[in-house]
């Protein structure tokens, strides 16, 4: 049996790694090679800096595309066409400005601060829910206003776990096999994030924590049977919290007859809208602003449901383009992950593995919402849905992978992380 988990476990670390033979990561010093004569070698992954920085400005368009109209809204009759653009650029304009601050900071500086991060998340988590701190949209409470932006701490929840579950994985390597010793203390942790992002309530930032910490937990090499112990458990929570809850229960029988008369124009209105909105857009789209679900027919069009104006106005191309670059980005944080554990760098491996569950994973949810594979969850495409604190909270969570690749580089040319 844990022969048959240690395999599974080398196959979905190398998932997303090209290589030959399925055996150890080669350390390989990354030279391009022109006209047969090796270049100078990269200080950092240019490729991967290029990808995010696409999604990021495709994201910028297609969001000023999207709420373009809003003004013509009551809702939002005092705000300008331009509101939701220029919010949206002060965000990705202080993202990467974290960003180029973060990446000049060493991993080992991340790894000392991570259970800190972490308490720091759980402080934001409660503080939120405080009546009159805490801002309410819809009847949740998720966002702390800050001025500039609203700050959602379920973002930094997000990182923080990634952070410390990484690191517990390290302090605990020599007890892993222990399952009240190694993986209690990280399931109570859990536990208490989970309470507090159901009582904002948010269970669609509560699932990918889950999938970020238990991720990290199974390719840290935690016992498997108590491994499936811990996702059984959690799958019969979820289940619970479906059961008894009456709003979730409707949700799920909206995804699954969206277009019954019950729920076409209740629970599964965004999901219909979205469904005609990619309909329309067929192969090319109707083109760069040409959206008709845009216009007060599909709610959230510039958060939760681009994708759906992407696929409308840029058609499955647009889609394809789109997936694919997530596809590879969550493929490149795997080989960073994995080119640090080889180098025996098991903080670094573990988290830049743990972004690429969080991003890829994210990702996944969001288009499987948009496409009416999943059911309906307030999540929003990484990097490029309208929220300034989730834009800023991706653009770190990349900057430590890439400083991750920058020490991983070093080390390979015999120099020091």
């Amino acid at each position: 049996m844990n022969a048959v988990l240690q395999t599974l476990r080398g196959r979905l670390a190398g998932l997303f790694q090209r290589g030959e033979g399925g055996g150890e990561v080669p350390v390989r010093d990354w030279v391009s090679v022109s006209a047969g004569q090796p270049t100078r070698l990269s200080n950092f992954d240019v490729t991967l800096v290029w990808v995010v920085l696409c999604l990021l400005a495709l994201g910028l368009l297609m969001v000023y595309s999207a709420s373009i109209a809003l003004p013509d809204n009551p809702k939002f009759a005092k705000y300008l066409p331009t509101h939701f653009l220029i919010r949206h650029v002060v965000a990705i304009s202080l993202a990467l400005l974290a960003a180029l601050v973060v990446v000049q900071v060493p991993v080992a500086v991340w790894e000392r601060l991570a259970p800190w991060f972490f308490v720091l998340a759980l402080v934001l988590l409660i503080v939120v829910l405080i009546p009159g701190v805490g801002k309410g949209v819809n009847g949740a409470r998720r966002w702390l206003p800050l001025g500039v932006m609203n700050f959602q701490p379920s973002e930094l929840a997000k990182l923080a776990i990634a952070m410390y579950a990484a690191s517990y994985m390290v302090r605990k390597m020599d007890v892993k096999e222990n399952f009240f010793r190694a993986v209690w203390p990280m399931v109570v942790a859990l536990g208490v994030v989970g309470v507090l992002l159901l009582a904002e309530p948010d269970m669609g930032a509560f699932m990918v924590i889950a999938a970020i910490a238990m991720g990290i937990l199974f390719l840290g090499g935690v016992n498997g049977r108590m491994f499936f112990l811990i996702v059984a458990v959690l799958v019969g929570a979820f289940v619970l919290m479906i059961t008894f809850s009456e709003f979730r229960r409707e949700r799920i029988f909206a995804y699954l007859n969206p277009w019954d008369e019950k729920y076409a124009q209740g629970k599964a209105y965004q999901l219909t809208h979205s469904l005609i909105a990619f309909g329309r857009g067929e192969l090319f789209g109707q083109g760069l602003g040409g959206s008709v679900e845009k216009l007060h027919y599909l709610p959230e069009a510039h958060t939760d449901f681009l994708l759906a104006v992407i696929g409308e106005e840029l058609g499955l191309v647009g889609v394809a383009i789109v997936i694919c670059a997530f596809f590879w980005l969550s493929r490149r944080l795997f080989h960073i992950g994995r080119q640090a554990v080889a180098l025996d760098r098991v903080f670094a491996g573990l988290y830049a593995q743990g972004i690429g569950i969080w991003v890829g994973g994210q990702a996944f949810i969001n288009m499987g919402v948009n496409l009416g594979a999943l059911p309906t969850k307030g999540l929003t495409l990484p990097l490029m849905s309208f929220g300034g604190s989730a834009i800023l909270m991706n653009c770190i969570a990349l900057a430590i992978c890439l400083r991750i690749d920058i020490e991983n580089r070093q080390l390979m040319r015999g120099g020091r992380a």
